[in-house]
């Protein structure tokens, strides 16, 4: 990864800066966390597994360090194409880290997902430090019984309990992640949140409304693709137009809703968050098409990013 980017020359030689991977389980919590030590959203939530399909980079500043925090997919035992090709792209960010930040949801364990996870991180020899995430939602007794049963199970650098939704204990972790880095000049100029580009992560935000606003099978069988993203008046107006890839025809009424009604609150919402984003107005415009079984299709999965 290194290799791919150009570090900024700086006069500081006691910076530090490196790579961060976060990985863990589906829901978890990798994005929220990220968002969190960020202090903005660039990666999309919802409460239903498997939000996140890419690696999305996220650029920390602080005084003395810089961190670049890969947010990736939750590590689960797949059991078809995309989701296999979800959890390639999780753990293909640990070979070219300068750290593994493995987050773990202490309310709602998932066995076989940890397991997977501790297999992984073992051949690459880098630091990992644990977070403990969703503190606020058990008793203190139950989480000192996790943090040894865990301490057993895996020579971790440090075991950090924390609340990524409330953001109990992150500073604690980000100081704690600095202190693992090598020194160097930072990556990203100051002013850099995230190497996305605006049009990626548009279709994040489209995908993210798609996950929230309907049923438990729609958010698995879409995909979302910017068709045009054009900057008129001077930049005072985006038009953005793009397109949610369904996998049967019985699932488009479903997005549309009754007269409409589902997709104008999808492209409603999606509009708001994208504004915030540019910072300007945005006209977006939402169509639904379907391509059958596009998940079990390779050249598909391609067209789609995945």
């Amino acid at each position: 990864m290194e290799s791919l980017l150009k570090k900024n020359e700086g006069p500081n030689v006691d910076f530090k800066s490196g790579f961060v991977s976060i990985i863990g389980a589906p829901n978890a919590g990798k994005s929220t966390l990220l968002n969190r030590m960020l202090g903005q959203k660039i990666s999309i939530t919802s409460k239903k597994p498997q939000t996140t399909r890419n690696r999305i980079i996220g650029v920390v500043h602080r005084p003395s360090t810089q961190l670049v925090l890969i947010d990736t997919p939750g590590v689960h035992l797949a059991r078809d194409l995309l989701n296999t090709r979800i959890v390639e792209v999780a753990l293909s960010t640990l070979a070219d880290v300068d750290l593994m930040i493995v987050i773990l949801d202490v309310a709602h364990p998932d066995p076989g997902s940890e397991g997977l996870m501790v297999k992984n991180i073992e051949p690459h020899k880098r630091p990992v430090i644990l977070a403990l995430n969703k503190i606020d939602l058990i008793e203190k007794p139950k989480l000192l019984s996790i943090i040894d049963n865990w301490a057993s199970v895996y020579s971790f650098a440090e075991i950090i309990p924390i609340s990524a939704k409330t953001g109990a204990q992150v500073e604690e972790l980000i100081q704690t992640m600095e202190s693992f880095l090598p020194k160097g000049p930072p990556f990203y100029p100051a002013d850099t949140i995230t190497d996305l580009p605006e049009r990626f992560i548009a279709a994040e935000i489209i995908r993210e409304k798609v996950f929230r606003l309907t049923g438990q099978e729609i958010p698995y069988s879409a995909a979302v693709t910017v068709d045009s993203f054009d900057v008129v008046k001077n930049g005072k107006l985006v038009k953005i137009q793009a397109t949610i890839h369904l996998e049967r025809e019985s699932q488009k009424g479903i997005v549309i809703g009754k007269k409409g009604s589902k997709l104008k609150t999808i492209g409603e919402t999606s509009r708001k968050d994208i504004e915030r984003m540019v910072g300007t107005q945005v006209f977006l415009k939402i169509y639904v098409r379907v391509q059958k079984n596009w998940s079990k299709d390779t050249k598909a999965l391609k067209k789609f990013g995945y």
